[in-house]
């Protein structure tokens, strides 16, 4: 089983469903996964530490000091043993500790330091759930990379019926199988990621920029993450925050984007490049924010801006994998085919303008692949974390293909 001989550190919260968490361990321990448990003060209100350390084989930790043995436990170095850390029950009060990086517990503090895969499985009552602030805290911590189990539907401690049981032990324990089973199809691959506008400078508050959120290259980022790809995230100026474990270089012009992808280039086995760059950019910037004149009309000559994906693809070894963008409004993969040819792609993902609830901004895109020999793929409408995982699956089956696939 794929869970055998992983280290699950399984965090416990104050919540009436943390009995099922003893039930729980018995799964990872029958499966052969090690389990070391660590339990916020409230929860040890709801089950006792003694019942879980019998039953997971291993001391049940608290503080971050033991009285008992004069130790210190070493959160850095708990969440760095860890395969996957699990959080069930995660009560709301650790849900909003976590989105908002406080840590005044031992758990907190594994949380802020950990590496490797975290999963939430929430529990609390009705109402608390479906919360604004509870859903908005669930929102920001998917962002972070984090996996969350939902919670399930029934019977609460409060008597009303609803959402927000904590996921039945086999459902959870089926989770972090389905995870360790997929496998990490990427692992040891270096990825570059390019997301979000460039904005190309007129004068000290004025620039020239586009409508790129970067939503669709943070989602690419993401994925590969993952998929155990190894990523840095070349970034415009966004409102986003970097998915958790990427390498994030953020750049402002265009020119700052060609410097940073020519210093990763070389390494990256996979490059994606999603952002939207500037085509032209101003001659000379003033020094001064520029005033207006008796004159009806302001006068700004531009200079082509360094075409970085055709640079990269002319640097392109047999051993690394390129893929661009093209945002088309008519003859759409006639021209992003042309580009893909020109520019020596692997494959071009294509958005159409024309396409309701695809191209910038919005949280869906509608996309083609497009590959060399002129073959394509058509997705429907989808979630732009969806879109990205099927990017990834693409990039996968162009790295390993199976025998019968019609794109090589």
């Amino acid at each position: 089983m794929a869970i055998r001989g992983k280290h699950i550190l399984l965090g416990i919260c104050g919540s009436i469903s943390a009995y099922k968490s003893a039930y729980l361990i018995r799964l990872l321990v029958k499966a052969g996964a090690r389990v070391q448990v660590i339990m916020t003060p409230d929860a040890t209100q709801f089950i006792t530490p003694l019942t879980l350390s019998t039953l997971s084989g291993n001391p049940v930790l608290v503080d971050y000091f033991d009285p008992d043995t004069g130790s210190w436990n070493n959160h850095v170095h708990l969440a760095m043993s860890t395969d996957a850390i699990l959080i069930a029950p995660a009560s709301a009060n650790t849900i909003a500790k976590f989105a908002q990086g406080l840590c005044d517990n031992l758990l907190c503090a594994v949380y802020l330091s950990a590496k490797s895969p975290v999963f939430i499985a929430p529990a609390m009552d009705l109402d608390m759930w479906v919360h604004s602030s509870t859903q908005s805290n669930i929102q920001r911590l998917r962002s972070f990379g984090n996996h969350i189990i939902p919670p399930g539907t029934g019977e609460l401690a409060s008597g009303l019926t609803g959402e927000g049981r904590l996921a039945e032990p086999e459902e959870i324990f089926q989770h972090l199988a389905a995870f360790f089973s997929s496998g990490r199809p990427l692992h040891g691959k270096k990825a570059l990621v390019t997301a979000g506008p460039t904005q190309e400078a007129i004068d000290p508050v004025r620039f020239i920029g586009n409508r790129s959120s970067g939503k669709m290259g943070y989602a690419l980022a993401e994925a590969l993450l993952q998929t155990g790809a190894e990523v840095t995230l070349v970034s415009g100026p966004t409102d986003l925050t970097p998915p958790q474990g990427v390498h994030y270089v953020s750049v402002v012009s265009a020119e700052d984007m060609l410097k940073a992808c020519l210093d990763h280039f070389d390494e990256s086995s996979i490059t994606i490049m999603s952002a939207a760059v500037a085509d032209y950019t101003p001659v000379t910037v003033a020094d001064q924010k520029i005033k207006k004149t008796g004159d009806d009309q302001l006068t700004l000559q531009l200079a082509k801006t360094t075409d970085i994906l055709a640079t990269l693809g002319a640097k392109k070894k047999n051993d690394q994998t390129l893929i661009g963008f093209a945002l088309e409004t008519h003859d759409e993969e006639a021209h992003a085919l042309d580009k893909l040819r020109r520019k020596n792609l692997d494959f071009i993902v294509l958005n159409s303008l024309r396409d309701e609830g695809a191209g910038f901004a919005g949280d869906t895109n509608k996309v083609t692949i497009i590959y060399p020999n002129g073959t394509s793929e058509h997705f429907e409408l989808k979630s732009k974390d969806q879109v990205a995982k099927d990017i990834c699956d693409r990039i996968v089956r162009l790295l390993d293909p199976p025998a019968d696939s019609v794109h090589l």
